[in-house]
């Protein structure tokens, strides 16, 4: 080969000045991941305002729950008001006739009804009572305000008085009963 062949061929593989030629084939690839970004575009974008729609719906649950909360709490206790207001009324009732009345029998038998209907009232949302005389003294249950001797061994550690009551709503304590216990000569 002569020197100027070499040259040529030479200048044939200096490859790095010339311009690549794109042929069908690259085309159809470049303009593929072109499709497939726009698509994974499209999809993200997507996913974003389904994102931003979802806890604008929850912030907005958030909010209306906590709305409806607040309402309950505040007119939770207008059903017990309500049946209260009956009693209210009949003890209005029960001081006029007491101004004037000269049976006391009839008054009492006046209060004995007014209380009854009170407890009735209380009972049936929920509200009752324990007495806890003579059971064993429980923490959970009784307040102890004193203690005192025992007058027999048997009751030591008992309840021997109760000063208030104790009561339950829903079968869960809301007021333990004061009572006084009894305490032997050792303790």
């Amino acid at each position: 080969m002569s020197e100027q062949e070499k040259e040529i061929k030479i200048e044939d593989m200096n490859v790095e000045n010339q311009p690549i030629e794109e042929t069908p084939q690259t085309e159809n690839v470049t303009e593929e991941v072109m499709n497939d970004v726009d698509k994974l575009e499209l999809e993200v974008a997507e996913w974003k305002d389904k994102y931003m729609r979802l806890f604008a719906e929850f912030d907005n649950y958030k909010k209306r729950s906590f709305k409806e909360k607040m309402e309950v709490i505040q007119t939770a206790g207008k059903d017990l008001m309500l049946n209260l207001l009956e009693v209210l009324d009949d003890s209005d009732r029960a001081e006029k006739q007491m101004e004037t009345a000269t049976d006391i029998e009839s008054v009492k038998s006046g209060v004995k009804l007014i209380i009854n209907k009170l407890n009735h009232v209380l009972s049936s949302k929920g509200l009752k009572s324990f007495e806890s005389i003579g059971e064993v003294f429980d923490v959970e249950k009784h307040e102890a305000i004193a203690e005192i001797p025992a007058p027999t061994p048997a009751v030591i550690g008992k309840v021997i008085d109760q000063v208030a009551k104790g009561y339950t709503l829903n079968d869960k304590i809301i007021r333990h009963a004061k009572v006084v216990v009894g305490k032997g000569d050792n303790a």
